[in-house]
């Protein structure tokens, strides 16, 4: 029974069961007329490195976008392993997964953090069926760097696929996978570098329009929301140009409380581009300054100085965290992301 007509930004969202909807840092596919919205469960999570990290990968189905059942796991929580990239204790998170053509598979590549902070790297999991559940193949290192948050492309009329990866914590890593999508060949090029966080970008969103590339990206502040940057450029290895903040109409500069995690092109629309974000912190108090300004105060010896417990801020109970689902528009050749209390598919073309 269908309960929502609309997306609702920052609102509480329910499964078709009534149970909040558990698919963080995660995307959405579309695959033989349904829709399938696949990421991190947090429902057993609690305040930020205080036990369990995700509790497995869940993958929910829809026919419209609104209204959502759950599927399942499609990477099972492996409780009894504690070396296993999928023990909840792990950091696992921000799956991404790309189909196959040659090989007739789905591919998903996960990012691994392991809770001794000496191990970083990318789980790669196979499935015949885009629910799985999907097996551990094999973990990689790609290019023997420590990789972080990231994204996946396939071309669609070269079937050539590509990883967007953060270097942990320097730049970003655009490098080109093999013909079967376990792996990186070598081929690489390296963009927006910086000397630490938070200016370090993470949490890369690619998508293209026109033949035109685009890239979303945040700053490094863990779960503190913090202002989005988007940039452009004509082939995926660049060179890539910086546009600004694309969430133009936001007062506090931190992307509407939320971090965008890919953005889905509407697959019956003609140009309806959606960009799906996390709200982290439903806790975070709304008078603080900026994280950035408070990263900056600590970095910058003329900056204006602030009475602020950075650790009092939030619980950072992250199994309450909602979705922030915005359209984006292109305004004078720039996304832009408005903010809506409301919105409908219907409404865009």
């Amino acid at each position: 029974m269908n309960k929502y007509d609309s997306i609702r930004p920052g609102q509480v969202w329910l499964d078709t069961e009534g149970k909040r909807i558990h698919a963080h840092g995660g995307s959405i596919m579309y695959v033989d007329g349904k829709y399938y919205w696949y990421g991190e469960n947090k429902e057993k999570t609690l305040p930020y490195r205080q036990g369990v990290w995700h509790y497995g990968m869940k993958i929910y189905s829809s026919e419209d976008l609104y209204n959502w059942k759950d599927e399942g796991f499609v990477c099972v929580p492996e409780e009894n392993d504690p070396e296993s990239p999928l023990n909840p204790y792990q950091f696992a998170d921000r799956p991404h997964i790309i189909y196959n053509k040659k090989d007739n598979r789905f591919v998903m590549w996960l990012k691994i953090m392991m809770s001794d902070g000496q191990r970083q790297y990318m789980a790669i999991l196979v499935s015949d069926t885009i629910t799985g559940p999907f097996k551990h193949i094999k973990s990689v290192q790609p290019l023997g760097m420590f990789s972080g948050d990231f994204d996946l492309y396939v071309e669609p009329d070269t079937q050539k696929a590509y990883i967007i990866f953060e270097k942990v914590h320097t730049e970003l890593i655009v490098a080109d996978l093999t013909d079967d999508y376990t792996d990186v060949t070598g081929r690489f090029s390296s963009h927006f570098p910086q000397p630490f966080p938070p200016f370090v970008r993470e949490a890369p969103a690619f998508f293209v329009r026109d033949g035109k590339k685009y890239l979303f990206t945040s700053g490094t502040t863990g779960y503190f929301p913090n202002p989005s940057e988007v940039a452009e450029a004509d082939d995926i290895h660049g060179p890539w140009r910086v546009l600004g903040d694309p969430h133009i109409d936001d007062p506090g500069k931190d992307s509407y409380n939320s971090q965008i995690t890919s953005v889905f092109k509407h697959p019956l629309k003609k140009d309806l581009y959606i960009a799906l974000a996390d709200r982290w912190l439903t806790d975070l108090k709304p008078d603080i300054p900026n994280i950035c300004d408070i990263f900056e105060m600590w970095f910058n010896p003329a900056k204006e100085k602030y009475d602020v417990d950075v650790n009092a801020l939030t619980a950072e109970n992250t199994s309450l965290a909602d979705y922030v689902w915005l359209p984006v528009t292109f305004e004078n050749g720039m996304p832009v992301l408005h903010w809506y209390d409301e919105w409908k598919i219907e409404d865009f073309e």
